[in-house]
């Protein structure tokens, strides 16, 4: 009997044991919805469902664990290796089933809340990342990280985003003010309001948003309201299919034409929230220096 007894208490004891490192393997952080994530054990099979989450993953150390992402996931350039799954319109469910992930990263924009629910369904975790501020993309990385077991190589990262984000803080902080469009398409006329990522940046480098008061994220608006906010400078991608700021030559009475203040951008630098923003507020916060310099 008393054999029985001690083999029931160290069964128990073991259990108790295996039950309370359970609970300290579990993972739990917070997405960019306020969400609680929770994996047991760090993920190994990760799906990215935008460009900026595959990037924000190679940062975190998590590169070789993509499974799958959606097109234009295209940098790294290991990232081009990595299969599709669908695009910011339509995903292949079946396949994201067949790839058997363990968490599955998303981004929210219009086409894509119709298939949230299409993803639930799989009962796969979901991490909703989305930084509306700069400081939003280091946390993104720390987040990741822990979520897939790359602490080390995602705080370093994390550290280093942050520093050069606070140099560039520090180095325009008092210089004036500059009054700029962001354009983000021209077909038809797209802008940035001042909750966009893309306006932190601009406010970093002591730019002002003409349409930051705007209340859709990412509104339409007319050249003519444009030409009567008169900014001192426009920006834009120097991608060919998002248009040109050349539209604005023939107005040569506004002050970014007559001041030469009509500036192209790397796009992909500015607009995936992702680690490169770093370069990409560097490369803004450079011009509307240079607008500065123009002033008559």
């Amino acid at each position: 009997m008393k054999k029985l007894i001690f083999a029931t208490a160290l069964l128990a004891a073991a259990t108790a044991s295996a039950s309370s490192s359970s609970s300290a393997a579990a993972i739990s952080v917070r997405d960019d919805d306020g969400n609680v994530v929770t994996l047991q054990k760090p993920a190994q099979r990760v799906i990215a469902m935008a460009p900026h989450v595959t990037e924000l993953l190679f940062a975190a150390g998590a590169g070789e664990k993509i499974v799958g992402a959606v097109t234009y996931s295209d940098y790294p350039e290991a990232a081009k290796k990595i299969p599709h799954v669908g695009d910011n319109r339509l995903i292949d469910m079946e396949r994201v089933a067949a790839m058997r992930p363990d968490l599955i990263v998303i981004w929210m924009h219009g086409g894509f809340e119709r298939q949230i629910e299409g993803l639930r369904k799989l009962g796969i975790p979901l991490f909703h990342s989305e930084p509306a501020k700069l400081d939003g993309i280091a946390d993104n990385v720390v987040r990741l990280g822990q979520l897939m077991g790359t602490e080390t190589v995602a705080n370093a990262t994390a550290a280093d985003i942050r520093a050069q984000f606070a140099a560039m803080a520090k180095q325009y902080a008092n210089r004036p003010p500059v009054r700029l469009f962001y354009q983000v398409w021209d077909k038809p006329l797209y802008t940035l309001n001042g909750k966009s990522i893309v306006s932190d940046s601009i406010r970093l480098c002591g730019g002002v948003n003409i349409f930051a008061d705007l209340k859709v994220t990412a509104p339409v608006v007319s050249i003519e309201g444009v030409l009567q906010e008169n900014p001192e400078a426009i920006f834009g991608t120097s991608e060919k299919d998002y248009g040109s700021v050349d539209l604005w030559k023939p107005y040569p009475n506004m002050l970014a034409v007559k001041n030469n203040n009509l500036f192209r951008l790397q796009g992909d630098l500015l607009n995936r929230a992702g680690p490169r923003m770093v370069a990409g507020t560097k490369a803004l916060c450079e011009k509307i220096e240079e607008a500065r310099q123009h002033r008559k």
